[in-house]
């Protein structure tokens, strides 16, 4: 365990640290002008930086969010282009045209976290609460190089809130925030605090925050032939099995400034006790995380210079909750990970002239990752005697330098282009199974080049790939209502550790567990697979009035081709030889292929009429289209949102926010034939949100799917939240919750 662990700090301490800790310091004054660095007022979800097409989130914009949600990634509902792939309770994973998880670049207050854990069930914004969650930008156009490598969609940039500092002559600010909030479908509840004690250059944030809910509930039963075999725990002909969560989260930042100078440390510690995955095969049993991040930013009179070094540690077990343990006496499949990830980063930003600037940097990730499952008994057989070693000792080193150039050439004309060199380097140690016998349940000597884990362990493991990434924009202001922005980039991914050096094909149950597609299928790695290289055109259509307060409307129209593509074929496609399956399950192997993405957002707003007796109402909306294929079979890509729109009501009266939301999503039809994906129904859903704020206290009422409809998401998987898992169940969204939040400053 890390030495700077908030873990272990008693709850009552842990609160009362900032007061006993922080002296201040009235001298410590600045001599001369200083950098604005109290956190920044924003407003409702918009474009904030129309050059690269981010889509900035922050303000009552997630305040209103927060109450429903305690995953991160659902903060993100409103973006055009994005949508969830079902996973865990905190666990979401986002997809933003087509693409997720490793294939976007997502980064927590500036660090590249990774998934430790062979389902991903640790994806990088669980590692942050939503009530700790300042801003998030989201990358959905044209990915600027400057925002980070090593992935082939758009890119989400999730800040907490920035440090605060007392005013000139003010003394010591103290303030803080609490809040709870109970949500009803599921149980679910949860407190979080914040604290802050600054002075004029010195700051000091405690936060924290506690989650948790048991199994939601569909609209209705749906587990239609699915006959319960576990003796532990049967949930409801209603109930998603293994959908409950509980996660903790601490948080400790200190940060001076002095004139144009900003040091800031944070300190972070994550411990989620378990949280159930209904489209995996396996729950989280533990996850913990130590991290530090250590940044500093400087305004000189050539620009602005910014650097990071940051250090996060996972410990990661996995194996069944009630709702899949067959039995009382079974000990389950136990799996373990270890992670460990340093980075760091060095930027400068410098103004070459009134109309030229130039970004350059270089960053460098080193990463480390071992997972390894332990023998359930002593005495040879199936999951005994030995340890089993899916990966040992993986190694993904990862050397960048980039730079970016902006022009601004008249008050019209604005371009960006910039360049990106990435080496990835990866390697392996030798594995076992969890015993040298032979036959389908055995694994063979380790030494034997002729059994599975020998084959594996007599090859080179050590790959190096040399990545480049190009992007370039151009944008055409003909006036006050109206801008257009065009683009091209050619972005690089290489593959992560379980997809070159899973290893295992002896039998289902090992393959079964290489999964975080949520498909329930068996999956095994290939060490030939080669980068994925994604060449992208995007262009937007921007139309406002002059004053963007009244009406808008936004079209993003893009196509992406992919080469190397790595999508799942058959074991054999590969030269692998796989199990045989009857359970209409299937096992694959990833193989590099090739993909087409080609889709349109279409967002806009409109206020029907300013604030009167009756209020002001606005109207917003956005619809999303996307076509994905494989390029060389012709089949849908795994896991892409059909046609789905959303349309709201926004009335405002005084201090009462109401909104009323309708949501609707297309049949999905077009799917992963080689993954036996399941089609799913369109559907549309009504949701009612409230809010009222007093000078410190705000009060959040809402009601998510509130005619009870049943649904299956076209991104929720295949339900195996329960024991047996069993082929031919979408997993269901929610059925009615009713929930409440309030939260008061001081």
């Amino acid at each position: 365990m890390s030495p700077f662990t908030l873990r272990a700090l008693p709850w009552s301490i842990a609160m009362a640290f900032p007061a006993l800790s922080f002296v201040a310091s009235p001298v410590m004054a600045a001599d001369g002008p200083s950098i604005t660095l109290s956190p920044v007022v924003v407003v409702e979800t918009k474009p904030v930086d129309p050059l690269a097409g981010t889509t900035f989130v922050g303000g009552s914009g997630l305040a209103r969010k927060r109450a429903a949600t305690s995953d991160t990634a659902g903060l993100l509902g409103d973006v055009p282009g994005l949508s969830l792939f079902g996973a865990g309770g905190v666990s979401s994973l986002p997809t933003l045209h087509g693409l997720a998880d490793d294939r976007l670049r997502i980064k927590v207050d500036g660090m590249d976290l990774i998934s430790a854990c062979a389902n991903h069930m640790n994806p990088p914004l669980s590692y942050i609460d939503p009530s700790n969650v300042g801003s998030i930008e989201v990358f959905g156009g044209i990915t600027p190089v400057s925002a980070g490598g090593d992935s082939i969609g758009g890119a989400i940039v999730v800040h907490s809130a920035a440090p605060e500092f007392a005013q000139a002559g003010q003394g010591t600010l103290v303030k803080g925030q609490v809040g709870t909030f109970y949500r009803s479908n599921g149980n679910g509840r949860g407190t979080n605090l914040s604290l802050l004690v600054a002075g004029e250059n010195v700051s000091l944030n405690f936060a924290a925050s506690t989650a948790q809910s048991g199994n939601y509930e569909a609209a209705q039963a749906f587990k239609t032939g699915l006959v319960p075999t576990t003796t532990v725990s049967t949930p409801g002909p209603k109930e998603v099995g293994s959908s409950l969560f509980k996660s903790n989260n601490q948080s400790l930042g200190l940060a001076w400034h002095n004139e144009n100078r900003l040091l800031e440390l944070k300190l972070g510690s994550q411990d989620i006790p378990y949280q159930g995955f209904p489209n995996q095969r396996m729950d989280m049993t533990r996850n913990t995380s130590d991290q530090a991040n250590l940044r500093y930013t400087g305004q000189y009179d050539w620009g602005q210079l910014q650097a990071r070094v940051y250090n996060e540690n996972t410990r990661h077990t996995m194996n069944f909750l009630e709702n899949k343990l067959g039995s009382v006496t079974s000990l389950g499949m136990p799996m373990d990970t270890e992670g460990k990830n340093t980075g760091a980063l060095v930027k400068a930003d410098v103004n070459l002239s009134t109309r030229d600037a130039l970004a350059v940097g270089a960053e460098y990730q080193r990463y480390r990752m071992s997972d390894w499952w332990d023998p359930v008994s002593a005495t040879p057989g199936m999951m005994a005697p030995n340890k089993f070693w899916n990966i040992r000792d993986g190694q993904r080193d990862r050397a960048d330098v980039f730079a970016e150039w902006d022009a601004k050439w008249s008050t019209q004309w604005q371009s960006q282009v910039g360049v990106r060199s990435a080496s990835v380097t990866m390697d392996a140690g030798k594995v076992q199974g969890y015993n040298a016998m032979a036959g389908m349940m055995g694994y063979g000597d380790p030494a034997n080049p002729t059994s599975v884990p020998g084959a594996f362990n007599a090859l080179d493991h050590k790959k190096t790939d040399n990545n480049l990434d190009l992007s370039a924009l151009l944008r055409y202001t003909p006036d006050t209502q109206s801008s257009f922005v065009g683009g091209f980039s050619r972005k690089s991914r290489s593959p992560n550790l379980y997809e070159r050096f899973a290893w295992s094909t002896n039998n289902n149950m090992v393959m079964n567990m290489i999964n975080w597609m949520g498909d329930a299928n068996g999956y095994v790695g290939n060490l030939n697979l080669k980068p994925e290289t994604a060449n992208t055109l995007s262009a937007t259509a921007d139309w406002h009035d002059a004053a963007r307060a009244q009406w808008g409307l936004q079209v993003t129209a893009y196509t992406t081709y992919v080469q190397d593509y790595i999508d799942a074929v058959a074991c054999a496609a590969v030269g692998k030889v796989c199990p045989v399956r009857t359970d209409n399950f299937v096992n694959l192997s990833f193989s590099n292929q090739s993909a087409r993405l080609s889709g349109v957002d279409i967002s806009g707003y409109r206020t029907l009429s300013d604030a009167d007796a009756a209020g002001s109402y606005k109207l917003t909306g956005q619809i999303s289209y996307l076509k994905g294929k494989n390029g060389d079979t012709d089949a849908g890509l795994y896991n892409t949102m059909p046609l789905n729109a959303k349309l709201a009501l926004v009335q405002t009266t005084g201090r009462w926010t109401n909104t009323v939301e309708a949501q609707f999503v297309d049949a999905k039809t077009e799917v992963s034939k080689i993954r036996n994906e399941q089609q799913t129904a369109g559907y549309g859903l009504l949701n009612l949100r409230s809010s009222f704020e007093w000078k410190v206290v705000r009060l959040d009422l809402g009601v998510d799917n509130v005619l009870d409809r049943f649904y299956t998401s076209p991104l929720g998987g295949a339900y195996v939240g329960q024991s047996p898992k069993t082929w031919g169940i979408p997993v269901p969204g929610p059925g009615r919750s009713i929930y409440a939040a309030i939260s008061a400053r001081f």
